[in-house]
């Protein structure tokens, strides 16, 4: 079965059909640079043109980098604060025009339901943090297998700043920072949240997974496994589309 998944994101929109039965993409993802200012009518037009490259008629999963209580954006933290109080489904739904369901779900909720299912964090029963490393930090915790909804870790506290201005990729991006230094940041955020929460794993996904290798083997004191998201920055969209089928 496929359904079309998109995840938008801070700097980009990414979007295909999703396989469910290999939790893969069925076709190459179709990507477009967010517009600034980052507003409703702004991004959904641009998703519009992600799902309509692909000449989709059927349902849409689709993902936000904020907290989502019945498909209404309740915070908005890389995109504009016009967000808050949207009602991103209906608006998806009207602006497809298709009368084809939509369903909304934060998008590292919707990576991590992805993980879970079909990449590192399979068969896991103990408690599981996914965190995507990219315009911010997102989060998804599972506890038992389940998911504990719209967590947003990536903006405790940490040495007197919201964590992902200090941790995401962005941050890594903006300050110019080495592998090393950015890695050290990186650990001393895994270090509090593994003080909070006590988990078995830690999943790291987001763009940057694609070179866990420069910076995860320079982290040091992490008691969690520590491992790359195996869906890497495909693990949104699969996840969307997931969530329209019922299945997250």
């Amino acid at each position: 079965m496929q359904i079309f998944g998109v995840d938008i994101g801070g700097s980009g929109i990414k979007g295909a059909p999703v396989d469910l039965d290999r939790g893969d993409l069925a076709q190459e993802r179709h990507k477009v640079l967010t517009p600034h200012p980052a507003t409703p009518d702004g991004v959904v037009d641009k998703v519009r043109e992600v799902v309509e490259h692909f000449g989709w008629k059927g349902p849409v999963g689709a993902t936000f980098p904020g907290v989502i209580a019945g498909g209404t954006a309740r915070t908005a933290a890389n995109v504009d604060k016009s967000w808050i109080g949207t009602d991103i489904q209906k608006l998806v739904t009207d602006r497809l025009g298709g009368g084809a369901p939509v369903t909304v779900l934060n998008d590292a909720d919707a990576a991590g339901v992805a993980e879970m299912h079909f990449g590192a964090g399979r068969d896991r029963k103990g408690t599981v943090i996914l965190l995507t490393f990219g315009t911010g930090i997102g989060s998804a915790l599972f506890t038992g297998g389940r998911l504990v909804p719209n967590t947003e870790l990536g903006h405790l506290e940490l040495h007197g700043h919201d964590a992902e201005k200090r941790a995401s990729s962005k941050a890594k991006e903006d300050g110019e920072l080495t592998w090393e230094h950015w890695a050290h940041r990186v650990q001393k955020y895994l270090a509090h949240v593994e003080m909070l929460f006590s988990p078995e794993l830690f999943i790291i996904g987001g763009g940057v997974s694609r070179k866990a290798q420069k910076f995860l083997p320079l982290i040091k004191g992490i008691k969690a496994e520590l491992v790359p998201a195996e869906l890497q920055n495909n693990a949104g969209i699969v996840g969307a589309a997931m969530a329209a089928a019922g299945e997250a």
